[in-house]
């Protein structure tokens, strides 16, 4: 494996979380938004100056968050079960149940060129001695991947195979969603990442699954305009080919939760690991800044 995925050294940008999870580059600040949950805070970090900021408290433990197709920020929130919209500082419900019973702890998000809205939503934030959300009980009896369409509000499960669905990506073309399964042995399946193939807003699993050793699950995940795979492995973000071929390990000292792509030409790649934020420079781009006017 050579280094042609980055180029320079990793930086440590920030420091002082609890779990820092839910990177996103925000183009309208021109900054990195991302979520310290048990600290119930959503911080930013600017580039143009090197500062973080508390951009709000009391959030009620959000966690993943993504672009909509208006820009606002699409988030998850585990206090409130549910996924929500941030404009500007407005925060107004998305979603938060699902056939008449409450949604566990909405956790990642993408938006599809359509505006519809995926994500995923595995119990964590409602877990006995959670400290990232509030205890509670699982209403529906799973934990599945969902579809929100937001002209209609219609809600549909479009996986419900997985333990613990947890991050969550397109292919550049849209016709393959990988997600994260982090449930692990201890529910009796591999720590995994698995794809769909989807058409027509349905997804059937496609056979590729790429299991990871104990210890090192996958949890964050996006996709570079090659259809390569940028997922959160442990203390390290592991690069792989459409197929799961290893490609690069980029080694992190602190357990990585999730990632994405930024900065002026979107090459950047910012990373969320434990208590800190970190930075390097990629020869690539996120697959949907490609697909966005």
């Amino acid at each position: 494996m050579g280094a042609e995925f980055t180029t320079g050294k990793l930086a440590c940008l920030f420091t002082g979380s609890i779990w820092a999870e839910g990177p996103l580059w925000v183009p309208s600040s021109r900054t990195v938004r991302w979520s310290d949950i048990p600290n119930d805070r959503i911080l930013e970090f600017d580039p143009a100056t090197g500062t973080t900021g508390e951009y709000a408290l009391g959030v009620e433990f959000t966690n993943g968050r993504t672009l909509g197709s208006d820009g606002s920020v699409i988030q998850c929130s585990h206090g409130r079960r549910r996924v929500e919209r941030d404009s500007g500082g407005a925060v107004t419900g998305l979603v938060d149940s699902f056939q008449g019973s409450r949604l566990n702890s909405p956790n990642d998000v993408v938006v599809a060129r359509d505006a519809s809205i995926w994500f995923t939503d595995p119990p964590y934030g409602i877990l006995p001695g959670t400290k990232e959300g509030h205890e509670g009980e699982q209403e529906y009896g799973g934990c599945y991947v969902f579809r929100l369409e937001p002209a209609s509000e219609t809600l549909t499960a479009v996986i419900t195979d997985l333990v613990y669905p947890n991050g969550l990506a397109f292919s550049p073309d849209e016709s393959i969603l990988y997600v994260a399964d982090t449930a692990g042995p201890g529910h009796g399946v591999p720590l995994r990442v698995v794809s769909y193939e989807v058409r027509g807003g349905i997804c059937r699993r496609s056979g590729t699954i790429l299991e990871l050793e104990e210890g090192h699950p996958a949890d964050g995940l996006r996709v570079d305009v090659q259809g390569r795979i940028w997922t959160s492995a442990g203390p390290a973000v592991r690069i792989y080919s459409p197929s799961f071929e290893l490609l690069e390990i980029i080694a992190v000292p602190e357990t990585v939760s999730n990632l994405c792509f930024g900065g002026p030409d979107g090459q950047d790649l910012y990373i969320t690991a434990t208590t800190s934020l970190y930075r390097i420079r990629t020869t690539t781009r996120d697959a949907r800044a490609a697909a966005r006017p």
